[in-house]
C-alpha cells in the first residue's frame, strides 16, 4: 500500500527523526508533571510584529538549513540541533561585525537587508515571548558575555548586547583555571545541569566567549502511560535492528500529516503551544533532511489534523551531542568570519585583528512517558587571526649557513636548550 492511500488513521508510527519546539517559563505547575488537562493555549497572548514575523521566518530557513547541512558532513548516528541558539550566540556576535564579515553573517542567519537594530529588537521581543507563553512548561534563554581582561573592546557592542540579549556580561582573566570554572558553572546553572561542562579547557589568547543557553523541560498534553511501554525493535538506517523501549498509546487524538513520501505526528506540550514533530519517511531520513527547504517543512506543518490514532509508538530515548559548526557556517555563506580578514571593528578597535575562533553546540534531550527535557549551549570562540610566526618552544632543528652559496656552517638539533654541556662523547675510538 502506497502512502497515498494510507487511512486517515495511522496504524502505526515510529521514530526515526524529530524536531522539536522548545516553549516557555514559569514552574508554578511544576515542569515534568503530567500535562494532561493542562488550559489549551490556542493564540498568542498578542499579535506577532511584523519584525518578529520577519525574524522568525528567517530564522526556520537558518535552521532547516544549518541541520540539512550538519546532517550530511555528520556521519554520526544521532544529530540534535537547536537552531534558535546558535541563531541567537551568533545573532549576539553580529553586533561586532562590520563591513563584509557583517553582510556575510547577516545573509547565512537569513537577515538579509534587516538593520542590525531590526534584528536585536527581533530577538528581544521573540525573548520575551517565548519565555512568558505556557505556564506549564518551563522554557529558559540565557546569553552571556565573557571577555578576556586586558583587551580593548567598544563599551557599544557590551550595551548593544546587554540590552538586547539581556546579556550577562563579565571581563575575566582567561590564563585562570577560575574563568574556565565560572563559565562551565554558568552552563550548568543555565540548563539545570543537563550541560554541566561546554569547554575542556579554555584557551588564553581568546578575546571573547559568547554563548546562548536553552533550558526546556515540557510534560506532554497527553501522557503515555508507563504500564504500556514496552521492549521492541527499531531498525537503524542500514537495516540492522536494536531493542529501545517503545511508548505506546492508542485511541487517542493526536494531528496527523500524510504526505506523498512520510507521515507525520504532532506531539503536543502544556496547553498545546508548543510541539514535538515527528516525521517518519519511506527512505533514508538523511536525505530527507538534507533536502528540506522552508516549503516543505512548512507542507508538514499545513496538513497536519487532528484524528483518532489507533496505535502510537514512540522510543524512549537520551542523547547527547556536541559539534563544531564551523565548517557548516562557512559553507552556508560566513566563511570570511572564520579568516584573517575578518572585519570584527564595532567589537573592538583592533577588531581588524580578530575573527571566530570556533562555534560549538552541545546539546541534551531526554524523551520519556512524561515528556521531554532538552538544553543547548551554543558557544562563540573570538580570538586573534592566525598568528604570522614562530614558536621554538619544542624540539628543532638548525642550520647556519651562507646564502647566496647555500654552504652549510653548522647544523644541529635543539632537545632541551638548558642542558648546556652535554659531556664527553659516549664510547672509545675503534683503531688500537
Amino acid at each position: 500500500m502506497s502512502l497515498s492511500t494510507l487511512p486517515r488513521r495511522l496504524a502505526a508510527l515510529a521514530l526515526l527523526g524529530a524536531t522539536a519546539a522548545v516553549s516557555a517559563c514559569d514552574d508554578s505547575t511544576g515542569p515534568g508533571q503530567d500535562g494532561d488537562g493542562a488550559e489549551p493555549i490556542t493564540s498568542l497572548p498578542r499579535a506577532l510584529t511584523a519584525g518578529e514575523e520577519e525574524l522568525i521566518a528567517r530564522s526556520t530557513a537558518f535552521g532547516i538549513e544549518l541541520l540539512g547541512r550538519t546532517v550530511a558532513a555528520d556521519d554520526r548516528p544521532n544529530v540534535v540541533l537547536s537552531p534558535l541558539s546558535a541563531s541567537m550566540a551568533l545573532g549576539m556576535t553580529l553586533n561586532g561585525a562590520a563591513g563584509g564579515t557583517f553582510d556575510a553573517m547577516r545573509s547565512t542567519l537569513g537577515f538579509d537587508g534587516m538593520t542590525q537594530s531590526e534584528i536585536n529588537d527581533g530577538y528581544a521581543s521573540l525573548i520575551e515571548l517565548l519565555t512568558t507563553l505556557d505556564p506549564d512548561v518551563e522554557f529558559g534563554i540565557a546569553n552571556a558575555l565573557w571577555a578576556n581582561d586586558g583587551f580593548p573592546f567598544h563599551p557599544a557592542f557590551f550595551d548593544a548586547v546587554s540590552q538586547s540579549f539581556d546579556a550577562e556580561v563579565q571581563t575575566l582573566d582567561f590564563a585562570l583555571p577560575s574563568t574556565l570554572d565560572a563559565i562551565n558553572g554558568w552552563a550548568d546553572d543555565a540548563t539545570q545541569g543537563l550541560i554541566p561542562e561546554v569547554l575542556e579547557e579554555l584557551d588564553p589568547d581568546l578575546v571573547m566567549l559568547l554563548m546562548n543557553a536553552i533550558f526546556f523541560d515540557g510534560a506532554w498534553t497527553e501522557s503515555f502511560d508507563p504500564a504500556d511501554t514496552r521492549p521492541g525493535t527499531f531498525t537503524r538506517a542500514d537495516g540492522s535492528t536494536v531493542t529501545v523501549d517503545l511508548m505506546t498509546a492508542a485511541n487517542v487524538d493526536f494531528p496527523l500529516a500524510f504526505g506523498p513520501t512520510w507521515n507525520a505526528v504532532e506531539l503536543p506540550y502544556g496547553g498545546g503551544a508548543f510541539a514535538m514533530t515527528v516525521v517518519v519517511p519511506v527512505g533514508d531520513v538523511r536525505t530527507m533532511v538534507a533536502d528540506w527547504t522552508p516549503a516543505d517543512w512548512a507542507d508538514v506543518r499545513a496538513r497536519m489534523a487532528e484524528v483518532e490514532v489507533d496505535g502510537l509508538w514512540i522510543p524512549k530515548f537520551t542523547i547527547q551531542y556536541d559539534a563544531f559548526l564551523n565548517p557548516v557556517l562557512a559553507d552556508m555563506g560566513m566563511e570570511v568570519a572564520f579568516n584573517p580578514g575578518a572585519d570584527f571593528s564595532n567589537l573592538s578597535p583592533r577588531g581588524n585583528e580578530l575573527c571566530i575562533d570556533f562555534v560549538r553546540q552541545k546539546t541534551f534531550i531526554e524523551v520519556d512517558e512524561v515528556g521531554t527535557k532538552a538544553a543547548a549551549v551554543t558557544t562563540v570562540g573570538i580570538g586573534p587571526t592566525s598568528f604570522l610566526g614562530l614558536r621554538a618552544d619544542r624540539p628543532f632543528f638548525f642550520a647556519i649557513h651562507e646564502r647566496l652559496s647555500g654552504t652549510l656552517l653548522f647544523t644541529g638539533v635543539i632537545g632541551d636548550p638548558t642542558v648546556e654541556d652535554s659531556g664527553p662523547a659516549p664510547g672509545e675510538g675503534g683503531c688500537h
